[in-house]
């Protein structure tokens, strides 16, 4: 019996996702486990996990698509079965009652995947998803007259593309300088009036390549421009003597490979320091709101974690109840979630974390000004080891290995002194990690 594939619900804030490309096409064997397709929501990419085995009969949505949750995506079932029953776009019912907020304006530079609602001088209102009504706007298209080929009419991007594609284009007006001068012929786009420079070198399309943008890649931009444009950044750095978490984090790689304990990385245990000093001063514990500041009581590390699909940061909560090897343990667990895309996309929600942790020591970096999550207060960047002469006692001086650390605050939310004594306190942690952490 035929069996269909509907876009999974990821969390209460996904609405919607788009599909970025098919691993399987039409009348391909399909074998439970296998890949069907990927998709993105606001937060992350994922992979769909066929959960039968058959044939793929048939697929209702193309590579970037926007697709409602719950929606019927494709079918698995056995050669010869009619999908005719399973053609309707439409999400279930439960998908249609969740996106009822189609009657709220959605402001198109806000990520939410909720309909927008769009009031007409006719008084109709025009189902349109945020992503759809944002390209609309940034390539002038009227989204009035057009037609939705989303579930309930709803316009979608592919509508508004299409929209675009056959509006007549401005040809651009060319300006001839007298012959006298033929090499400084110059073009001028007239819809921009601008003029490119005389003796522009012609670049042949064999010399690049233009890659359209992942959906996700877009959103870490915007998210980033978006960071560094509505708050005062400033970064303070130190370094910290890693004696001690060299001499930790040697005595556990014994340890772990005898399968006494997991594997704890530097990266763990500086971790491990951080959520001890943000117990300690809680003030860049928070999120800064504007007129007011929301200071956690619990520790809510945001963790970076770089995968194939883009930079993701999920969040664990609670970690200031974890001791070391619990921490460890769910920060790889997390982290492979991420690179296999199957993590809870609430986990990746900036405001979910309380602060976060970004390290860079692995590259080989020495000093980097890490980028806030909004609303967070802060992010630590954490550098790699170097050496550095240092006094050792007895006036002796020899060089030792020190771990650089980057720390961005929000200046609204923070004075320099306690975003100072911040990180003074985490070098301090750093510095004076217990033996008996395990």
């Amino acid at each position: 019996m035929a069996e269909a594939v509907f876009m999974p619900r990821l969390g209460q804030s996904v609405e919607s996702c788009i599909i970025t490309r098919w691993e399987k096409k039409k009348g391909d064997i399909v074998e439970e486990g296998d890949v069907l397709f990927c998709y993105e929501t606001d937060k992350a990419s994922f992979d769909e996990i066929a959960k039968v085995s058959g044939i793929l009969l048939e697929f209702f949505y193309e590579e970037g698509d926007e697709v409602p949750v719950l929606a019927n995506v494709a079918v698995i079932g056995k050669a010869g079965e009619s999908v005719d029953a399973f053609r309707s776009s439409s999400p279930t019912t439960s998908a249609v009652e969740l996106s009822a907020a189609d009657s709220v304006n959605v402001n198109p530079l806000e990520t939410s995947q909720h309909d927008a609602s769009v009031e007409t001088p006719s008084d109709e209102k025009i189902r349109i998803s945020p992503r759809a009504r944002c390209i609309a706007q940034a390539k002038g298209i009227s989204i009035q007259g057009l037609h939705g080929s989303g579930p309930n009419g709803r316009i979608i991007v592919r509508d508004v593309e299409s929209a675009g594609l056959n509006a007549p284009k401005a040809e651009p007006a060319v300006l001839i300088v007298p012959k006298a001068e033929p090499e400084a012929i110059k073009t001028v786009k007239a819809e921009q009036n601008v003029s490119t420079p005389a003796f522009a070198p012609i670049i042949s399309n064999d010399d690049f390549v233009e890659t359209p943008l992942s959906n996700m890649r877009k959103l870490i931009a915007k998210g980033m421009h978006a960071s560094l444009q509505n708050s005062a950044q400033l970064t303070h750095h130190t370094s910290a003597d890693a004696r001690k978490l060299l001499e930790l984090r040697a005595s556990y790689k014994v340890r772990a490979e005898k399968g006494e304990i997991p594997n704890i990385t530097l990266n763990d245990l500086v971790c491990y320091a951080t959520v001890r000093a943000l117990e300690k001063m809680p003030a860049i514990n928070s999120h800064f709101l504007g007129d007011r500041t929301k200071t956690f009581k619990k520790v809510h590390l945001g963790i970076a974690v770089d995968t194939d699909r883009g930079l993701m940061v999920p969040v664990i909560r609670n970690a200031d109840d974890l001791k070391l090897k619990a921490l460890a343990t769910q920060m790889k667990a997390m982290a492979e979630n991420c690179r296999k895309g199957n993590v809870d996309p609430e986990l990746l929600r900036s405001e979910n974390a309380s602060f976060t942790i970004s390290n860079l020591g692995a590259y080989g970096i020495e000093l980097f000004t890490p980028v806030i999550n909004l609303p967070q207060s802060g992010i630590l960047g954490v550098n790699t080891i170097t050496y550095r002469p240092a006094d050792i006692g007895n006036g002796i001086i020899a060089f030792i290995p020190v771990i650089g650390l980057s720390l961005t605050y929000d200046h609204r939310a923070l004075d320099g002194a306690p975003a100072s004594a911040f990180l003074k306190e985490i070098r301090n942690q750093i510095e004076n990690l217990s033996n008996d952490l395990v």
